[in-house]
């Protein structure tokens, strides 16, 4: 009986000692103003890459590639990783470890110098988004790459723990509030996993949650995007108040609140915690009717 071929072995990936070192060539420290904490550990890496669930022929996007724990991971998984990386001395050095660990796949590669939440133009369409993300920007960075990237069709980003949650809850949950409602006008998002502290250096203080999305169809709604996050910022910058107040100023007082809000089947007596995008989206489209 003939043996199976064995499983070739995995190729690999940055550990501590890597990491450090290459830091050290180029004297970067991470720092706290710009949420740097690089992955040291390369069962996490296959473990993030394997939740995100990566076709072979897909373009990846990364931000904050750091000094490319993830990149590696990403470039076995993908056809091409376009990493987008703020930090000029971060960005410079990444092509040159992906030339070291992965010279077979280098020119698989595009690294972008930028600030995520700036970009709207890419080398290459991406159709996923993996992401190591800061905790401080997370939720604008996803949201602001959702709007301007129509081909994110699904992705996996590691962003705090309580972040995590907040991106995830549903209607009703004491963590639902912005971050939740505005990723769900875009994308159905679920946690996939918590990551613990001791796989980053520097360690954080706490845990980091993974969040995979798979991007579906806005509600059907006459009224713009904008228009829709209006109710929701208004909601939400006063979550304790019932609707009717919350949405005063927003409405031009609070008899036009609860006007629209009943219009659009809501209670004005209840508060935005407790309903859907849908229901926000029925919201704004009654303040802003469709005129034929």
């Amino acid at each position: 009986m003939t043996k199976p071929e064995p499983s070739p072995a995995p190729q690999p990936l940055l550990g501590a000692t890597e990491i450090r070192r290459l830091a050290e060539e180029i004297g970067v420290r991470p720092t706290k103003t710009l949420g740097q904490n690089f992955v040291i550990d390369g069962n996490t890496i296959r473990r993030i890459v394997a939740a995100a669930k990566i076709d072979p022929t897909e373009t990846v996007l990364e931000v904050g590639p750091g000094l490319g724990s993830l990149t590696l991971g990403l470039l076995d998984a993908a056809a091409k990783v376009v990493a987008v990386e703020i930090d000029p001395v971060l960005a410079a050095k990444l092509p040159s470890t992906v030339a070291a660990f992965r010279p077979a796949l280098a020119g698989n590669l595009d690294v972008v110098l930028s600030d995520a939440m700036r970009i709207t133009e890419l080398p290459a369409e991406p159709t996923a988004l993996v992401a190591n993300l800061p905790y401080n920007v997370a939720v604008p960075v996803v949201l602001h790459l959702l709007e301007h990237f129509p081909s994110l069709q699904h992705g996996l980003v590691m962003v705090q723990d309580e972040v995590a949650d907040r991106m995830v809850a549903g209607p009703g949950s004491k963590t639902y509030g912005v971050p939740s409602v505005k990723g769900a006008w875009y994308s159905q998002m679920r946690k996939a996993g918590v990551i613990g502290m001791n796989v980053f250096w520097p360690a954080p203080k706490i845990s980091s949650g993974l969040v995979e999305f798979t991007r579906r169809e806005p509600p059907v709604t006459h009224a713009s995007r904008e228009q829709v996050f209006a109710v929701i910022d208004a909601a939400f910058a006063q979550r304790r108040k019932t609707l009717r107040a919350a949405l005063a100023g927003w409405a031009g007082g609070a008899v036009e609140a609860e006007r629209f809000l009943r219009m659009a089947g809501v209670d004005p007596s209840a508060r935005g915690e407790v309903i859907d995008v849908n229901a926000f989206a029925r919201i704004a489209e009654a303040k802003n009717p469709l005129l034929v």
